[in-house]
């Protein structure tokens, strides 16, 4: 039986793409329907951590569902209500800064903007190095935004990136059962 639906946003954080993808099969167990999406750069780029084929490859084994990769693909998820939550795992510094300021210039900030619309959750789970410097200012616009959430955030390592903030990956699937309940998780920040 599904408990519900769960758009899986993957933006360019290749290092936590094994992470991610290893949650998106923990929701598919778990009895979730989970509709895969990923940034042009998540969905094109080949890097150290994996080749951009072999990341969708797996995601649409995991899920059963293609990837969508477009602005005109992920448009439709609002209007369609076709996600009960969207989740963003990993967000990047990049798009939690256009989240914040209503830039939708990405099939990822679409299906966000597309999902907010009719005021369902987004749960956001962070992977940047910038966290605690230019992107603190949009972590904090998006804690006071209405149906946006948080799966909780710690330093990964504090001493070569202080910066830096990584989300508990782990907790992806409570975050995602608290989201939908409109609760978030706490602390934020552990």
């Amino acid at each position: 039986m599904t408990k519900a639906t769960i758009g899986f946003a993957m933006c360019g954080s290749f290092c936590t793409f094994s992470k991610a993808l290893s949650q998106m099969e923990k929701l598919v167990e778990l009895g979730y329907k989970v509709l895969p999406i990923m940034s042009q750069n998540a969905y094109e780029t080949d890097t150290r951590f994996g080749k951009a084929e072999e990341m969708v490859k797996r995601a649409e084994d995991i899920t059963g569902e293609k990837v969508m990769h477009t602005s005109v693909m992920t448009e439709p998820i609002g209007p369609k209500k076709m996600c009960d939550l969207l989740l963003i795992a990993p967000c990047t510094g990049n798009t939690l800064a256009k989240l914040s300021l209503g830039v939708t210039d990405t099939s990822v900030t679409m299906a966000a903007k597309s999902h907010l619309r009719i005021l369902r959750p987004v749960l956001l789970c962070l992977a940047t190095n910038d966290a605690l410097g230019a992107s603190a200012q949009n972590i904090g616009r998006l804690l006071n935004t209405k149906n946006v959430y948080f799966v909780p955030l710690s330093q990964d390592d504090c001493i070569k990136k202080p910066n830096s903030l990584v989300a508990d990956f782990d907790k992806i699937p409570q975050c995602v059962e608290a989201a939908l309940r409109g609760e978030q998780i706490q602390p934020v920040f552990e």
